[in-house]
């Protein structure tokens, strides 16, 4: 998959150009078919960007938010993307399809967020991790095999197990957009615009692909 690449000063600078972006989606899929479908991660800067894209005139009743992926853990709990997600976004979080990840029974809750699911995603926000993991698509993990469902769980990962979008999910996706700051990003982030399967996020395929690197991740 080829990916355009737009570099920029800071994970600031990334955020605001990321809100931009988004925005110009939202406007253009509502124009073109009455609704915006978006799919978001969690991390630092896409927070900032969601904030921003808070403030923004949108035609919020014609969006809807869903999780690329979650953390299993209480509501309310800083280890919740959700958590984060509803603060960024104050009173736009009503569009929010939260991940429902405190059922008890947790693959019966990923089978009913499944069939919450567009059959096609405007956008899809992803991250990288320093290991090449993206959504929570994780090195070693059992889910990087699922071809057969858009929702699955993971093994415990940094001290929680995770909901995730699949690989079949994110190639729903008419649009990615990818925000990779931080110079621990300059090996995975090299990898993924090679199209470098050894790492998990390089297997993600979907129609367009735009990413927005600061120069820390992107290095030379």
């Amino acid at each position: 998959m080829r990916h355009n690449l737009e570099i920029l000063d800071d994970p600031d600078a990334v955020a605001t150009r990321a809100a931009d972006e988004v925005a110009l989606h939202a406007i253009n899929a509502v124009s073109d078919h009455g609704r915006f479908t978006f799919a978001v991660s969690g991390g630092h800067t896409p927070w900032n960007m969601l904030a921003a894209l808070a403030t923004r005139d949108l035609p919020w009743q014609n969006i809807t938010v869903f999780q690329v992926d979650e953390r299993v853990a209480p509501d309310g709990d800083p280890d919740r993307n959700l958590t984060h997600l509803r603060e960024s976004l104050g009173a736009a979080a009503a569009q929010l399809v939260p991940m429902p990840v405190t059922d008890a029974d947790l693959e019966a809750a990923a089978h009913r967020y499944a069939e919450l699911l567009p059959a096609r995603f405007d956008l899809v926000h992803l991250g990288l991790g320093p290991d090449g993991h993206t959504a929570s698509l994780i090195p070693g993990d059992p889910v990087l095999t699922v071809t057969d469902r858009l929702i699955a769980l993971t093994r415990p990962y940094q001290g929680r197990p995770r909901m995730t979008l699949t690989y079949p999910a994110l190639a729903r996706a008419d649009h990615l957009i990818w925000l990779i700051t931080g110079a621990n990003k300059r090996t995975p982030l090299r990898k993924l615009l090679a199209g470098d399967s050894t790492i998990p996020a390089g297997r993600v395929e979907a129609a367009r692909s735009f990413v927005l690197a600061d120069k820390d991740a992107a290095g030379s």
